[in-house]
């Protein structure tokens, strides 16, 4: 092992048995566990956040089977290294088995082109293929390969995984073993948790410091909590604001606001700004939910979201931040009622599939001269000519009599609601 190398790739597993995390699909009694041991894996999509282990695991699955096996970068890759692998798997007197397995890091990033180019060497069972991939594959991946492939969802690591992983580190012949280190359990543990899952920022971060801190007179270098702090400054982002667990952040923020935990939603639209979030974009989702989902049990809801998205588009950041977190625990503590949201939707729903009639003629307007002559807006009743300023007449088509859009609920407030009687 070259010691030039980072400590993240020098640390990486050669079997099985040197894999941390993944028991969900690595258990032994998991079918990914048994193919790769039995050698008899089929084509997969490896899917999870960074430093979950994807590449890992195909480093040990390069070291165990019996196959050739080709590596690609979608990044760097095209359909002509797509063939030169596949050519070179088919000549059988350099490869006697005519197949390989092809491994495809982000796979996400090869576009459809080159996806196609692939399809039929798998069906055929010339190409097992791995891919792996930060984004969701049923979106970003071509749905004939993912039809001939099983999808692994791989989980950021635990904290324990991670800090099993370090301590391991700091033994190895191949990690810092010929370093005199001084590390407390609790300062690995620290830097374990800042890297949220991710073992590739741990140990980067590890490496760092032993490499940046300077011998002590009693002959040890001394990784303090200042220290690791100061190589792993800041939590690593959640997530890839582009990426599939946006969507689910986003997701987890509006459902927040919904089921009216402030704390929660204050929660998730950290993670996001975190991330590197559009405020305007959060700040769009809160007048949603004003409407959507408090409308109008406190219509007032509506008035300070959109107050709030002019003073996000006007502020900018970092200020927005105390901006959007007080709508967002508006909408969230505000009583709820969905509606408006069931109204509109059902009165689409008929218009889109019901013969609704026509309209009224004496709703009607008549802005020509002899257009009331052919019934137009002939009998209407101007309700401010009436007691209360309202008198009963028809609205609705004739086929749509009847028809009820806008329910009451419980929550709404209808002191202010026009009295019929």
């Amino acid at each position: 092992m070259d010691l030039n190398e980072p400590l993240a790739y020098r640390m990486m597993p050669k079997t099985l048995d040197d894999y941390v995390g993944q028991e969900h699909v690595l258990g032994k009694d998991k079918i990914l566990y048994r193919t790769i041991k039995a050698d008899r894996l089929s084509s997969i999509i490896l899917w999870g956040p960074p430093g979950c282990g994807k590449t890992s695991l195909a480093r040990v699955i390069s070291n165990t089977t019996k196959y050739k096996f080709v590596k690609l970068n979608a990044v760097t890759a095209g359909v002509s290294d797509i063939k030169n692998a596949i050519e070179e798997a088919q000549n059988t007197f350099l490869n006697p088995s005519g197949k390989c397995i092809l491994f495809i890091d982000e796979i996400h990033r090869f576009n459809k082109l080159q996806q196609d180019a692939l399809l039929p060497f798998v069906e055929k069972g010339i190409v097992i293929l791995i891919g792996a991939t930060t984004e969701n594959p049923y979106f970003e991946v071509n749905k004939a390969l993912i039809s001939r492939s099983m999808v692994f969802k791989l989980n950021e690591l635990s904290v324990d995984d991670v800090l099993s992983i370090l301590k391991k580190a700091l033994i190895s012949e191949n990690g810092l073993k010929e370093y005199n280190l001084k590390i407390s359990d609790e300062t690995l543990r620290k830097i374990a948790e800042t890297s949220n899952g991710d073992v590739r920022t741990a140990l980067n971060g590890l490496e760092i410091a032993v490499l940046t801190t300077p011998m002590e007179k009693d002959g040890f270098i001394h990784i303090t909590d200042e220290v690791a702090k100061e190589c792993v400054q800041t939590r690593k982002a959640v997530f890839d604001k582009n990426g599939d667990s946006h969507y689910d952040n986003i997701s987890a923020f509006i459902k927040s606001m919904r089921g009216s935990d402030p704390d929660a939603a204050i929660f998730y639209l950290a993670r996001a700004l975190n991330a590197g979030e559009d405020p305007m974009f959060m700040a769009r989702r809160i007048v949603i939910a004003a409407s959507e989902d408090v409308g109008m049990a406190n219509p007032m809801a509506l008035v300070v979201a959109n107050s709030a998205m002019q003073a996000v588009h006007m502020i900018g950041m970092p200020e927005s931040r105390i901006i959007l977190a007080e709508a967002a625990i508006y909408v969230a503590t505000s009583k709820k009622s969905n509606a408006s949201y069931n109204a509109i939707n059902k009165a689409i729903e008929d218009v889109n599939n019901k013969d609704t009639g026509i309209i009224p003629m004496h709703i009607r307007n008549a802005p020509a001269e002899g257009m009331e002559k052919e019934g137009y807006h002939v009998g209407y009743k101007y309700p401010h000519n009436y007691p209360n300023h309202y008198v009963e007449q028809q609205y609705l088509p004739d086929k749509m009599l009847g028809s009820k859009y806008f329910v009451v609920d419980e929550n709404i407030d209808t002191t202010n609601f026009q009295k019929k009687d």
